[in-house]
């Protein structure tokens, strides 16, 4: 005899499939099931979706479902997005959705009579009541059964999988050299697409500005953070992106030499005559002191105008702030900081001094005033432009959280973060080579933009067109709701999603200037152009979600990993709510703040709540059910 719940989760498939395939099926749907119909929780939960979304006067389709779910905080506990195209594969044919349905509210009705009959029988023992009569009516309506049987579990924190780098979003001569430079090096097109956009920004970063709107201007400077573990081959992938930024470095430098041996040549005749003056002043009598001392104080001021060209830097690596901050000063305020390790954090966070300083890297990326007066120094640098782009091991993220002020300053919040599936063990030992031709073009290009923006000293300013403005419109209207408090999908990283459309507005401004080598600031930015920014942002914007969720900023996620965890050290069949309150209380104050993290566990498939049994008196614990990969004894 099959002791398990009646269910078919085929048929339940086929129902939501139809339902994601035509508002009419979906409409047909809702009037012949309700929600507890559905055996599995995730297949609940789409159908109140595609419901609620209808009553809104919305389609109903894999996107708009997804987005709605995003919104409530539900789409990790179906299995993400991915599911919902599953879903939609499910039915042969729409056509035959009246007999999904009667599937499944078949079995729905037949689970609700032996969870009635079950419980009728248990009552009949029980000691009798006033209410008898009325537990018996209200078991007769059906209750779910807590002995149905478990189904895999969803991963704790899991969103589905990352989007994966745009490339094609870049003009043909960058894609070209992102795409082929991960396939020679075999790595995710995630780590080249970055740190080409840093390079980008290197080039271009403090030289040009977006304007959006009114006084809303935007500089064209990122800070992106590659997190890949050891043996990934960043730095090959490091070193061909940025070789021809230092090309073109070494180009500034040995343009500028002749000037700075002509001023310091210069300099030195102006100080031996100045010293001749002052000498002269100083033994003058008479009616000559006068014109003496104005011919040496006009020599010292000779002295003083003569300046001695600095020596041109694009790239820094692993520096301290102060010293960051001297070069930036000495460079106008454009530099940026290039590495294929992580060791610049812990600088930030005090390695040396024993103090956090981040100032230079919040003020670097806002564009805001910077001056340092100190004893041995005084820098002022009016519209500071830094770029941060970085290459780090995936522990490198979690630990961000963990130093002090990082979010709270906002540092965290101005980082856009990528976090690509690592290849390795699945690589083509014999890859295609870059092609010549591509990697001269890459090199000969990246040189030109650094060589055309280098001399400017106003940053360019560039527009939108009627088209991108547009967009960007409906860009940030798509935003803000993200940001609501309790129902924003993003509303646990305001602090990075506030700044996001700013990002976005930088990116077209970058991808614009790549566009446009010679003469960006002759073009407004096209609607192509911040379509493609758009795109990636919503790239960045998925692997932030990730990010952040490896500092455990989401408190419903890092809640439910600490009961997880300790369901997993208990090896417990069964518990109530006082168990885990008493096991984690210095967690959780009440025994109330765990509810939360229950929900979640219990959205995911890892834990179930049991109903209380027939006759039970007072406020007893709420009981679960632990899934049997938790509690199973480990080898």
């Amino acid at each position: 005899m099959n002791t398990l719940p009646p269910h078919d989760i085929d048929a339940e498939q086929a129902v939501l499939g139809c339902m994601l395939l035509s508002s009419e099926a979906a409409a047909t749907a809702a009037g012949l099931l309700a929600e507890a119909d559905f055996f599995r929780p995730a297949h609940q939960i789409v159908f109140a979706a595609i419901v609620a979304q209808q009553q809104d006067g919305q389609p109903a389709d894999p996107i708009t479902i997804a987005d709605r779910l995003t919104r409530t905080g539900e789409l990790s506990r179906i299995g993400g997005a991915p599911y919902l195209h599953t879903l939609m594969q499910a039915p042969p044919t729409t056509a035959n959705l009246t007999h999904y349905a009667r599937i499944v509210a078949e079995h729905a009705h037949r689970r609700g009579l032996i969870t009635a009959g079950q419980r009728l029988a248990q009552l009949g023992y029980a000691d009798t009541a006033e209410d008898t009569a009325a537990r018996a009516a209200d078991l007769v309506t059906g209750i779910t059964t807590p002995d149905r049987p478990w189904d895999t579990p969803v991963p704790l924190g899991t969103r589905g999988a990352l989007p994966v780098f745009p490339a094609h979003v870049f003009p043909g001569w960058l894609a070209d050299f992102v795409c082929a430079l991960a396939e020679e090096t075999q790595t995710p097109p995630d780590l080249a697409g970055c740190i080409a956009l840093a390079a980008v920004s290197t080039a271009a970063g403090g030289r040009a500005i977006v304007c959006v709107r009114g006084t809303w201007t935007e500089p064209v400077n990122i800070y992106t953070v590659v997190a890949m573990p050891p043996g990934s081959r960043k730095s090959p992938v490091f070193r061909a992106i940025v070789t021809p930024l230092l090309t073109a470095e070494k180009i500034l430098q040995e343009r500028i030499q002749p000037q700075i041996t002509e001023a310091k040549i210069a300099q030195k005749v102006a100080r031996e005559a100045a010293e001749k003056a002052t000498a002269k002043a100083t033994t003058a009598r008479g009616e000559t002191v006068p014109d003496a001392l104005a011919e040496a104080q006009s020599a010292a001021l000779a002295v003083e105008d003569i300046t001695i060209p600095v020596v041109p830097r694009l790239v820094s690596d692993d520096a301290t702030p102060e010293t960051a901050t001297t070069l930036l000063a000495e460079q106008g305020g454009r530099l940026a900081v290039l590495s294929a390790e992580g060791g610049i954090f812990a600088t930030l966070a005090g390695r040396y001094s024993g103090t956090p300083n981040l100032d230079l890297f919040l003020k670097g990326h806002a564009g805001d005033l910077l001056i340092v007066d100190r004893r041995d120094r005084r820098e002022r640098i009016d519209n500071p432009a830094l770029t941060l782009g970085l290459a780090v091991q995936p522990e490198i993220i979690t630990e961000l959280a963990r130093s002090p002020g990082f979010r709270g300053k906002g540092l965290l919040g101005r980082i856009l973060y990528s976090l690509p599936a690592s290849n390795v063990g699945y690589r083509n030992t014999e890859p295609d080579a870059i092609p010549d031709t591509v990697s001269a073009t890459y090199a000969t290009n990246l040189e030109r933009l650094v060589m055309n923006m280098h001399g400017w000293e106003d940053p360019a300013r560039l527009i939108l067109s009627p088209e991108a403005a547009e967009l960007f419109v409906v860009q940030r209207r798509h935003t803000e709701p993200r940001l609501r408090p309790h129902t924003g999908d993003l509303n646990h990283i305001a602090d990075w999603a506030a700044k996001f459309d700013g990002a976005v507005a930088r990116i077209a401004g970058l991808l614009h200037m790549v566009t446009h080598i010679d003469d960006g600031w002759r073009h407004p930015i096209a609607g192509t152009t911040m379509a493609a920014a758009m795109e990636l942002g919503e790239y960045f914007t998925g692997h932030a979600l990730a990010a952040f969720d490896a500092m455990g900023a989401d408190p419903e996620q890092e809640a439910a990993r600490v009961v997880h965890e300790w369901l997993s050290r208990a090896r417990v069949g069964r518990f109530t709510r006082r168990d885990a309150h008493r096991a984690l209380q210095r967690r959780f104050k009440k025994a109330a703040d765990l509810e939360p993290a229950f929900e979640l566990l219990e959205h995911l498939g890892w834990i179930r709540r049991e109903p209380e049994a027939p006759g039970t008196r007072g406020n007893p614990s709420p009981r679960y059910a632990v899934h049997p990969d938790l509690c199973r004894p480990t080898a």
